[in-house]
């Protein structure tokens, strides 16, 4: 295999969790009595360009099927963000009713709305058919299908070029990284913005967060390695900020490659930072095995533990991020005998991989677990708040990542 990005051949293991189902592939009680579909769970890392990437087994085209059962506006916590940056962009970029917004991977419409509410003209990009749907029922126009170059251009040759380009948490998503970044040069009008929102790699080592990798995610991004994409597509980073969203993101903001624009210390200051961390030094990669491995080893022995003392533990969240440590924990419904979720399209439907039933909160009401494991552990302060009554009741909240501990 080769890099996707740089093309050097990739011959260095960063993290490796055996097989595993996709993430987001819930199964209803008609598909426990089919076959599952595996694949190899391993991530490499190039070092010539450091991006961080999944090995070529799973079809974008299999992972993000119209089943796909990722619904953004279920988080408070998102559905606030998203609307804190459609404010903040507005008024940065002085969007009107004479602009366009353009968002790739547009989902259910979560960020859209609050333009189409503001009046600026917008447009989604978004293959899976139910959050497209979703989107539409909010007004929101939406082009049901992936996005790269090829669409890039058909969009700039149909008067669709964007004064902003937003892609929230899609950039790690594609398999063809650099022909998306090829689309987004093609999309945007001369004198517009980018901005992508994405995990940031130097997090994602500092914190363990092992939990995010899943066939889905085909990349982990640097600064380091996004610069250097963008500016081989013609494109450049003037600007980017930390988030809290996902454990630790970074926003970066884009530009054509030779405009004006002052590219800001804090570009600067971050590279500096992921090359003081060893971003660009392999055995920061090759040590990471073995925090995971803890990670997931403290974990089972917590449900075991459990168990034996005859206490209930049930779990909240049937998230991606849950999905990658229960399979490589190898959890089954004995140890954790159901999940609850907000998200309707999950509820009566099973974990793939371990096939712990999803139930709808309510259930925690019912069952009044003496521990409940957060598997979002980035939304684990919304979670709690939205369970407090559990908490008044003697339930006690756990996370597992970075370590296991009662929150």
């Amino acid at each position: 295999m080769k890099c996707r990005h740089c093309a050097a051949p990739l011959e260095h293991t960063f993290l490796d969790l055996g097989f595993a189902p996709p993430s987001n592939a819930y199964l209803t009680d008609d598909d426990l009595a089919r076959p599952e579909k595996y694949y190899p769970l391993k991530i490499k890392v190039c070092d010539q360009c450091w991006l961080v990437q999944t090995e070529d087994y799973a079809q974008a085209d299999e992972l993000f099927s119209s089943e796909y059962a990722y619904f953004s506006s279920t988080s408070t916590g998102w559905l606030a963000h998203a609307a804190s940056y459609a404010e903040k962009m507005t008024g940065q970029l002085q969007l009107t009713q004479d602009s366009l917004v353009i968002e790739v991977a547009s989902n259910d419409g979560y960020l859209l709305k609050n333009f189409v509410a503001a009046g600026i003209p917008c447009l989604g990009i978004e293959p899976t058919a139910s959050t497209a749907a979703a989107a539409e029922k909010l007004g929101i126009a939406v082009m049901r299908e992936f996005f790269g170059e090829q669409l890039g251009k058909q969009l700039a040759t149909t008067g669709k070029q964007a004064d902003l380009i937003a892609g929230n948490n899609v950039y790690a998503h594609v398999p063809e990284i650099n022909d998306f970044t090829r689309g987004l040069k093609a999309a945007l009008k001369p004198g517009g913005t980018i901005t992508l929102e994405f995990p940031h790699l130097m997090r994602l080592i500092e914190h363990t967060q092992f939990d995010t990798v899943y066939h889905e995610h085909f990349s982990y991004l640097s600064l380091y390695t996004v610069e250097r994409i963008f500016k081989a597509a013609g494109l450049r980073v003037w600007d980017m900020e930390e988030l809290p969203t996902h454990g630790g993101s970074l926003r970066i903001y884009g530009c054509h490659a030779k405009e004006a624009r002052v590219t800001t210390p804090a570009v600067r200051a971050m590279l500096a930072e992921e090359a003081r961390r060893g971003l660009q030094t392999l055995a920061t990669y090759q040590n990471f095995q073995a925090k995971a491995d803890r990670v997931k080893d403290d974990l089972l022995a917590f449900l075991i533990e459990q168990k034996r003392a005859g206490k209930k533990v049930a779990a909240y969240g049937a998230a991606a991020k849950g999905n990658t440590l229960l399979n490589y924990a190898g959890v089954k419904p004995d140890l954790l005998p159901f999940v609850c979720d907000a998200a309707a399209a999950k509820q009566s439907k099973f974990m793939p991989g371990s096939h712990i039933p999803i139930l709808a909160p309510t259930a925690l009401d019912e069952q009044r677990p003496d521990y409940l494991v957060i598997l979002p552990w980035n939304i684990a302060a919304e979670v709690k708040q939205q369970n407090a009554k559990l908490a008044e009741l003697g339930t006690k909240f756990v996370t597992a990542v970075p370590k296991l501990e009662i929150v």
